[in-house]
């Protein structure tokens, strides 16, 4: 974890785009809200092939225009590379500084996977089209990613993306700290020291969680399984004993020198501000661990 304490921490929040009017009113609250605390920037996912495309740049670009940095997710799955030319275009104009740059899924019917198939591709695209103008993020995979064939080569496929010009990574989320620090570990003796920052998913809802987990290869220990089952529906219960539960890990991984955390909100206010408020990270400048 040596490596890792170096860096200045850092601190973000992640949105999809709205579908509605009524979805973009509550991002707008949700926004004011998170923007109270003044993260370092926020972050707008990417539809499966593009599919969330033109959503993604209004929200992305609505957003950063508030005053807040704010990063657009560009996967490459099932694009060409005159449309990701086309969207990078517009976010340079934008005053965008920072993408995440991502493979991305693979929308169920499409048949092909496009002109870039790896984020490592990407990554290396966007630098030969836009030099230095962006801050690339690239997604880590502390629990290993779940198409990897083995360990060895998800770590190998990490060190490809920075290779190719990522300047600093985000988790997918986790439950462990464990798995991140050996992560982490494993990095540095392979001499990648970029920043990595842990991804955290606050626990408000217990089948949206087990569901989201499947599908990302996240591992829900098996106490925190069993305690959010015996809880049932009741809500207030599974809420507070998330909180913390996911507190106490974000206090491990911070002493430990975790180079600053992104919530994984979904478009939601209240989890990620009760675990912020836990730590104390109401003045990020004022930390101590």
């Amino acid at each position: 974890m040596e490596s890792q304490k170096q860096f200045k921490r850092r601190f973000s929040f992640e949105f999809f785009p709205p579908k509605t009017d009524k979805g973009k009113e509550k991002l707008q609250k949700v926004r004011d809200r998170l923007a109270e605390v003044n993260p370092d920037f926020f972050s707008v996912t990417f539809g499966a092939g593009g599919s969330t495309r033109d959503r993604t740049i209004e929200t992305v670009l609505g957003l950063h225009k508030q005053g807040i940095s704010t990063a657009p997710h560009l996967s490459c799955v099932g694009g060409t590379r005159e449309a990701i030319g086309e969207l990078l275009d517009v976010y340079q104009k934008s005053g965008i500084n920072r993408i995440v740059a991502l493979r991305g899924d693979m929308p169920s019917g499409m048949g092909a996977a496009g002109e870039l198939r790896y984020a490592n591709e990407l990554v290396e695209f966007i630098r030969e089209r836009t030099g230095d103008t962006f801050n690339l993020e690239v997604a880590a995979y502390p629990e290993f990613h779940p198409q990897a064939r083995n360990a060895e080569e998800d770590l190998k496929n990490f060190a490809r993306k920075v290779q190719a010009g990522a300047n600093s990574a985000i988790t997918q989320y986790f439950f462990n700290a464990d798995s991140y620090f050996y992560f982490i570990d494993r990095l540095e003796k392979m001499n990648i020291t970029i920043p990595v920052v842990p991804g955290i998913m606050p626990i408000v809802n217990f089948t949206n969680l087990v569901r989201f987990s499947d599908m990302c290869g996240a591992e829900i220990p098996r106490w925190i399984r069993k305690q959010l089952e015996a809880y049932g529906d009741d809500s207030e219960s599974i809420r507070k004993f998330g909180e913390e539960v996911v507190t106490r890990m974000c206090e491990k991984l911070l002493s430990a020198g975790a180079p600053g955390l992104h919530f994984y909100t979904l478009n939601q206010a209240e989890a990620s501000l009760a675990v912020w408020k836990n730590l104390g990270l109401d003045d990020q400048k004022k930390i101590a661990f």
